[in-house]
């Protein structure tokens, strides 16, 4: 009888982390592996693009309303239990930390079925984050968690995680810049925007606290408006950014400024590209900061905090308070050849999904 792995996913980030299990997964002849999409990113652009473009099957999708979050979880529950009824499977893989993967760790451990979780024992010690309370519930319920760097084994054996529970496997969202390499290359998106490689800052901004006000929009602005004095912007857009510089009728002055390029949420393989080619990527993303570091790429993060403190440590990331003459000042350090520049970390080699089936496979026997 084959062994069955479900594997849920509901965002952009989470598809790019999943990219090669299916595949991988044909080499087992006695491993029926599935995914469930629920539906969190409904976006075309922020969902359904990135399917198509790594080939992803879904097998189930739940099909979520847009709601609050404690709705958006409830229904995941409700309607993933019941995909769980229908394939009763040996192992759940619940990955990353959004709100669909506190619902898969919830509903598999009240439906008593074993629980992974991929990207596991990340921690930003800030619960204000949505995303921090996500982890550490996870975490807890998990019973076998695959680690993408060393803080994570520190930060699990702190919450009295055994050896054997923990898995330091490496990086899957590696494993998808690797394979997809030419693809990437293949993006026209500098063609198509009209801007020179090394030529440009990459910045996207989503998180609440960086545009959720006018007073945070206020300080992109200020920030824009100094930096387009020496460099050319490229500004992709989230859409929530978006709405909130329209609804403070701000949007007109980033608009108005020189050297600066807005573009809306792109398809993975453009969206890289722009990354590697970038003389210097500003954000508050998560994920970000891992690909700057395995791209080698000079990354300034406007956050207090990160969960992913080996881009620091040893990758090309800094983390800096929303202060534009600070930012200036790493902005001329990395002109004069003074910014660090970073390796890439330990088994972030491309082959990470492998590591995580051997171990699932050994785990459910």
């Amino acid at each position: 009888m084959k062994k069955k792995i479900l594997i849920v996913v509901g965002t952009r980030p989470n598809f790019v982390k999943i990219t090669r299990f299916k595949l991988i997964a044909k080499k087992y002849k006695n491993l029926d592996l599935r995914i469930v999409h629920t539906g969190q990113h409904y976006d075309e652009k922020m969902s359904e693009v990135f399917l198509r473009q790594f080939h992803i099957e879904v097998d189930y999708f739940l099909n979520i309303t847009e709601s609050t979050p404690n709705s958006l979880i409830g229904e995941v529950i409700l309607k993933l239990e019941n995909v769980i009824n229908e394939f009763h499977p040996d192992l759940l893989l619940s990955v990353g930390d959004v709100n669909s993967t506190l619902a898969a760790s919830i509903t598999a451990n009240k439906l008593g079925v074993k629980l992974g979780h991929i990207e596991s024992g990340l921690r930003s010690f800030d619960k204000e984050m949505p995303e921090e309370i996500n982890r550490i519930i996870t975490d807890g319920l998990s019973d076998i968690c695959f680690v993408t760097e060393k803080s994570g084994i520190k930060n699990l054996k702190a919450i009295e995680k055994n050896e054997s529970q923990i898995a330091f496997v490496g990086n899957t969202m590696i494993d998808t810049l690797i394979h997809f390499e030419k693809d990437i290359e293949g993006s026209v998106i500098l063609d198509d925007i009209e801007i020179t490689k090394h030529s440009y800052i990459l910045v996207t901004m989503h998180r609440p606290r960086n545009v959720d006000n006018k007073r945070a929009l206020l300080k992109i602005v200020d920030l824009f408006s100094k930096l387009s004095q020496n460099y050319q912007i490229v500004f992709s857009m989230h859409p929530r950014t978006k709405k909130n510089f329209e609804k403070f009728g701000l949007l007109i002055d980033i608009e108005s400024l020189k050297n600066i390029t807005i573009i809306s949420p792109q398809n993975y393989f453009s969206f890289q590209k722009l990354i590697k080619y970038s003389f210097c990527v500003i954000t508050d993303s998560g994920g970000i900061q891992e690909e700057t570091t395995f791209q080698k790429v000079p990354c300034i993060t406007l956050r207090k905090n990160t969960e992913r403190p080996i881009t620091i440590e040893q990758g090309t990331n800094v983390l800096m308070p929303f202060e534009s003459e600070k930012i200036l000042s790493i902005l001329n350090d990395i002109e004069t050849g003074n910014f660090k520049k970073g390796i890439i970390p330990e088994l972030w080699d491309g082959k990470a999904t492998e590591r995580i089936l051997m171990k699932c496979i050994d785990y459910i026997g």
